[in-house]
């Protein structure tokens, strides 16, 4: 008895305890000895240390009506908190971003506004179609096999023209990547890569992907007139018209000739053997001279329709005597000749789609494959350029063209590392969340840098021509009346834009001729008011992506991302207007409150890496 005692009034070890708990000694001593009933009790009201409590993971008791709770809360978990839990407390991010966006939307108030953007934003990462690694490193180490042009076995008159005219005053003359990529597969040359299909074994089918400012125009135009103008010589019809003509010319200049002064149709009047679709009027001139400039050392006929060139002027080129070789044109204008006239896209051999992820958008693709089904029967090379793949592009030239040959260079989708990137948080002082002011003064800074270069000629400076990108069309007036009452030249381009104005902004934005503050007309600079300040060393076009595809803005160095894309895609072709043909550049995006900094982050970091934006 006093063994048993002595035994009940000493410490009992909390693990002794949980031991015994599980045999049947303690419930044979719970009725005869107080003491050990009173341990039995406290050890099923609270459990040992060293085991976890059956509420560990759930949250506490709300017992007052406040919702509070009448328990005093522990004021720290402590480093060690997190372990005692009995399960993995993992959050869903996407349900709950939907529950999320779900109730800013129905609560119809700001936040809904700017989940809704963030979930368009979030789009951008999944805009455009990889492209593997090991076809990137397989491509440069074919790009290593080509030095120079006259590798290309392409015509002797394609290759002065190009000399002469077409790289004339151009130092260290080298194909681009694009170019050594292209035109052998066009060509059906063998250089560094696998044998191409011939035009014996049908149709061919391609699609150019290079940056922005890589040279695509000429990638597509040399083999495509060495092509036509082979295949030229060698047309019966072409031959025999030639010698027609010939003597009809020995007929008439003879001394009383009463026979017919005029001559027969050419057989390409009205049929051109050559189609370039391009989305733009500026687009259309663009590349149209550069068609004209190998026309005039390789002899074809070229002609560009667009809404810049009058009714007239087009009815007399598709239907001149003397045929037509190579029409550059958009796509609705064309269609709209090929509703009146079928047959004139019956003789196309070469089949050009520039800025296919444009022209084949929602807003271009049905007036672009009405075009291109009326010329496919004939069609002997399609091919398709563009400097991004979006997806839909990619999803559809794989149900359409599943046989199609892609070339794409190393750094698709990936901005130029010559390109730096700068951001401007609109958010803090001076600016306070004005963005008509942040871009004015970026505006201002770019020009005040400019003029502590002036030249030797005192009061003479280059002009620097800057590109403004805005989402909303709306947008670009309102942004260049601002920056006009700044003291800023600045027009906005979009459709209403006189064409007088707008043709000459754009030339002296394409032309690569340095612009000096003297030969700035007096009448394109703002007024200057009473102490009114003028910015008299820049030029300024405010746009949307109307000015940002394809167009060879080779003077401009400067690109203000006024507001921030909504895809890479855009990215990439707004900030792909400056750094053109190896030069340097550098953009600048204005950042707002409601604008996804990570993504801008993101971008910068891919452009510092080198990295394409995926």
């Amino acid at each position: 008895m006093r063994r048993m005692r002595s035994f009940v009034s000493a410490p009992i070890c909390p693990s002794c305890l949980f031991a015994t708990r599980s045999r049947n000694a303690i419930q044979s001593f719970a009725p005869r000895w107080p003491a050990q009933r009173f341990v039995y009790t406290r050890t099923r009201d609270g459990p040992s240390r060293m085991v976890l409590s059956d509420r560990v993971a759930r949250p506490p008791r709300r017992d007052s009506q406040d919702g509070r709770s009448d328990r005093p809360q522990r004021r720290s978990e402590g480093p060690f908190g997190g372990m005692n839990q009995t399960y993995a407390n993992i959050r869903e991010p996407t349900s709950r971003r939907t529950s999320r966006i779900s109730d800013d939307r129905g609560s119809g108030d700001r936040r809904g506004k700017t989940a809704e953007r963030r979930t368009k934003a979030m789009k951008m990462q999944h805009a455009l179609s990889p492209i593997p690694y090991l076809q990137r490193v397989q491509t440069k180490s074919a790009l290593a096999t080509i030095e120079s042009f006259d590798q290309f076995a392409v015509l002797p008159a394609i290759k002065e023209a190009m000399s002469k005219d077409v790289l004339r005053g151009m130092v260290d003359i080298k194909p681009t990547p694009i170019q050594r990529l292209a035109i052998p597969a066009l060509l059906g040359q063998n250089i560094g890569r696998r044998n191409w299909k011939t035009e014996s074994q049908g149709r061919q089918e391609f699609l150019l992907a290079a940056e922005t400012g890589s040279g695509k125009t000429l990638a597509y135009l040399i083999p495509i007139i060495d092509a036509f103008k082979k295949a030229e010589a060698a047309d019966p019809a072409i031959a025999a018209y030639r010698e027609y003509f010939s003597k009809q010319m020995e007929a008439m200049s003879e001394k009383g000739y009463t026979g017919p002064r005029e001559f027969d149709p050419h057989p390409t009047t009205a049929r051109p053997r050559v189609v370039v679709l391009v989305p733009t009027a500026e687009l259309v001139e663009q590349v149209g001279k550069v068609v004209k400039r190998l026309s005039h050392e390789v002899k074809f006929k070229a002609s560009m329709f667009s809404a810049n060139v009058s009714a007239k002027v087009i009815n007399a080129n598709m239907y001149s005597p003397t045929g037509i070789d190579v029409v550059v044109s958009t796509p609705h204008l064309l269609a709209s000749i090929a509703d009146s006239s079928p047959n004139i896209l019956s003789r196309v051999s070469h089949f050009v789609v520039d800025e296919a992820d444009s022209l084949f958008d929602r807003g271009f693709s049905p007036v672009t494959t009405s075009v291109l089904d009326r010329a496919l029967p004939s069609i002997k090379q399609l091919i398709l350029c563009s400097a991004t793949i979006p997806k839909r592009l990619d999803n559809y030239l794989a149900t359409e063209f599943p046989d199609m040959t892609r070339l794409t260079t190393p750094n698709l989708h990936a901005i130029p590392r010559r390109v730096q990137l700068g951001v401007i948080d609109v958010t803090k002082d001076p600016y306070r969340g004005n963005k008509d002011l942040a871009c004015a003064d970026a505006i201002w800074s770019i020009g005040r840098d400019a003029a502590r270069h002036e030249s030797s000629v005192p009061g003479e400076a280059d002009v620097k021509r800057i590109m403004v990108f805005v989402n909303e069309r709306e947008k670009t007036q309102e942004v260049a009346e601002f920056l006009v009452s700044k003291g800023i030249d600045a027009v906005a381009l979009h459709r209403d834009t006189p064409d007088q104005r707008q043709s000459e902004m754009m030339d002296s934005f394409t032309s690569s001729e340095p612009l000096k503050t003297k030969d700035v007309p007096p009448a394109a600079v703002p007024a200057p008011g009473k102490g009114r300040r003028v910015l008299t060393n820049t030029k300024v076009i405010v746009a949307t992506d109307l000015a940002s595809r394809g167009i060879d803005t080779l003077a401009v160095r400067h690109v203000i991302l006024y507001d921030v894309p909504h895809t890479t895609i855009d990215f990439i072709h707004r900030l792909g207007r400056a750094g053109r043909m190896g030069r340097r550049g550098r953009g600048v995006v204005l950042v707002g409150k409601d604008d996804r900094r990570d993504i801008v982050a993101e971008v910068r970091e891919s452009m510092f890496m080198g990295q394409a934006l995926i």
